[in-house]
């Protein structure tokens, strides 16, 4: 990883659970940590599950994906059968697994790890309506908001969406900042 200024990538398809993913965007984007909106389509515009709009920074046509540190999967649905159907992300992600880079998905899109065969053995979180596909590819289904296993970082779903993104950050950046910026968002403040 680059360790001075790490960077990441997260990835977004038609039909996408916003609030997954931009909820990523928006605790990087504070902690100055770099990362690319990428669109899976042929247009930057995405149109989220619940119909919102909202522009990516690149097409993934135009990524080099090796030179990021995390590959990052929102879920939603059709959203994460989008992501899954995009060859170039599956095949940048089976590359930064034998590489020991980051992944990191939440709801259904762990459902992408498991079916590329990464998640065998791993424990593992996702939205309970994918629990049987996961435990299906040998995944180890824990019931935890987030869940990271060396390089793997993965999380339920909407309402888990700001632990799984300080668990991003302290994946990059280490556990004090995460744990900094939790208390700047007045995250589980008493």
């Amino acid at each position: 990883m680059s360790e001075s200024n790490p960077s990441a990538a997260i990835f977004f398809a038609d039909g996408c659970e916003e609030i997954e993913g931009l909820t990523v965007v928006d605790i990087l984007y504070r902690a100055g940590v770099p990362l690319k909106k990428v669109s899976v389509s042929d247009s930057l515009t995405v149109v989220s599950s619940h119909r919102l709009s909202f522009q990516c920074d690149s097409l993934i046509a135009d990524e080099d994906l090796s030179q990021y540190d995390l590959l990052i999967l929102p879920g939603g649905i059709p959203g994460t059968l989008n992501l899954k159907a995009c060859q170039p992300l599956r095949e940048a992600i089976l590359a930064f697994a034998a590489q020991g880079k980051g992944l990191a998905a939440i709801c259904a899109a762990p459902s992408i790890l498991g079916d590329l065969g990464l998640l065998k053995g791993r424990p593992c979180a996702c939205n309970p309506s994918w629990e049987n596909a996961l435990t299906g590819a040998g995944a180890k289904v824990v019931r935890q908001e987030v869940v990271r296993d060396g390089g793997f970082i993965t999380s339920r779903g909407m309402g888990t969406s700001i632990p799984f993104a300080l668990a991003i950050l302290a994946f990059l950046k280490g556990e004090a900042c995460a744990e900094e910026m939790a208390k700047k968002i007045v995250y589980r403040a008493v």
